[in-house]
């Protein structure tokens, strides 16, 4: 027993450290956070391999322009042998004659290779395929820049649900105070049992909200974690906090959409398409034209009885040449393509069009909200603190007998909601630093 129980402890902590270290509490700045989504998180790893399959297919592209080589081989065995007309004895005037001869075990092997002189296929699938490429790469970009603004979003998120809990948390503290105070004034016989009531009342209002507020928490960092493509058992702690060291500056309109106009990897993407339209056309087109290949082989030959090729004779026989094909008649299929692939370009014009248009409301949008959220959040931090001031004025009053319960219980609560007014001021203001930077196709950390 007390070898077995040793087992048992060395065994324990053995796994101690490991599951340890699965709880470990990892702080996690804003930065930080950023950084580790555009380097695990699943969407831009399944975006990354847009790109090199598009990379794959710029290399089947290519090869439309090089050589090719096949070897194949080929074993057959007659159980009657063929038949060849003209010659013997199975015949007669009415009847072409013919015979039977050759071995029944048969083997050919050849090596044939062909080069494309002339394939006006290669060109535009090429251009096509590289321009795929570079359309994989655009919409990369543009998923790493939503998903950094995500994570900000996410991570500020949280930041406001904790200041929102802590307010509580010193609101739900006066609160207790007051019901404290309110007891002892009744005990004393100098109080209202209604401000006793009052007061319970607003202490226990506060604590469901708060039991909401954290749960809300734990479900933000959950989403996080898997913005950041970490372990779903990670715990996290956030180090950043709201505070707003300075303005940001503002861009006048014009200078914003054409900086957008630009670096926006969603326009680019849709440019690009357009060209890759473009290429389809000239590839339908030139599906119409003649391919010239030059081609060679080389083969041997045997034929054997009973699978005895190692006694047989293997002649050779090889060749060069050149080969021309043109397409006929293909029903009609090329000039669809060619429709088709015009229609597709027109289509991708429309588009590019109409969201180089709709930028242009979301430049004017983003720009208005940046002022007018600075602006409430400058009104708010003046209100928080007035609300601050008349709050300690009532307390004073209260605590001196000068005012009534019912005057400190409508200072307080101003408090609190001129607090929460400035912290969704200030969640608002830098939510629209997010899509400034967003909009302007910033590739970066998009707040500091």
């Amino acid at each position: 027993m007390n070898a077995r129980l040793s087992y048992y402890i060395l065994l324990l902590a053995m796994i101690a450290p490991f599951t340890g270290s699965a709880q470990q509490e990892r702080s996690l700045g804003l930065q930080d956070a950023v950084l580790l989504a555009k380097q695990y998180n699943r969407t831009l790893k399944a975006s990354a391999l847009d790109i090199s399959i598009a990379g794959e297919q710029v290399r089947v592209a290519k090869s439309l322009s090089l050589p090719a080589a096949q070897l194949g081989a080929q074993y057959t065995h007659y159980f009657a042998l063929p038949a060849f007309f003209g010659f013997g004895a199975n015949g007669n005037s009415s009847k072409i004659p013919y015979d039977r001869f050759g071995g029944r075990d048969q083997f050919s092997g050849a090596i044939s290779a062909s080069y494309p002189l002339y394939n006006p296929v290669a060109a535009p699938t090429r251009k096509a395929a590289q321009l795929r490429e570079q359309v994989s790469r655009e919409l990369y970009r543009q998923s790493a820049i939503d998903v950094a603004a995500d994570v900000q979003q996410t991570y500020l998120g949280i930041l406001v649900l904790a200041e929102r809990l802590k307010l509580q948390q010193e609101s739900l503290l006066r609160n207790e105070k007051a019901l404290a105070d309110a007891r002892s004034l009744l005990a004393q016989g100098r109080g209202l049992r209604v401000d006793t009531l009052r007061a319970y009342t607003a202490v226990e209002n506060l604590k469901p909200d708060m039991l909401k507020l954290n749960f809300a928490i734990e479900v933000g960092k959950q989403q996080l974690i898997t913005l950041m493509g970490m372990d779903s058992l990670t715990q996290i702690t956030l180090t950043d906090s709201l505070v707003v060291n300075a303005p940001i500056a503002i861009p006048p309109e014009n200078e914003l959409y054409e900086q957008a106009l630009h670096q926006r990897p969603d326009l680019q993407a849709l440019a690009l398409q357009q060209q890759v339209s473009e290429q389809q056309a000239s590839l339908a087109r030139a599906a119409r034209l003649p391919v010239v290949s030059a081609v060679a082989q080389y083969q041997l030959q045997t034929q054997a009885s009973k699978f005895d090729f190692a006694n047989a004779n293997w002649p050779s026989t090889s060749f060069a040449g050149a080969q021309v094909v043109l397409p006929l008649f293909t029903g009609f299929s090329n000039q669809a393509k060619v429709r088709q692939a015009e229609m597709a370009r027109n289509q991708s014009g429309i588009r590019l069009t109409e969201a180089q248009q709709a930028l242009k409301t979301t430049v004017k949008q983003v720009i208005a909200n940046l002022k007018q959220t600075y602006d409430r959040m400058q009104t708010q931090l003046n209100v928080k603190e007035t609300a601050l001031q008349g709050y300690d004025i009532v307390q004073y009053r209260y605590a001196k007998g000068v005012t009534s319960r019912l005057d400190l219980t409508d200072a307080e609560l101003a408090l609190t909601a001129a607090q929460l007014n400035y912290l969704e001021a200030v969640f608002d203001y830098r939510s629209a630093a997010i899509e400034l930077a967003r909009t302007s196709g910033n590739e970066g950390f998009i707040i500091k």
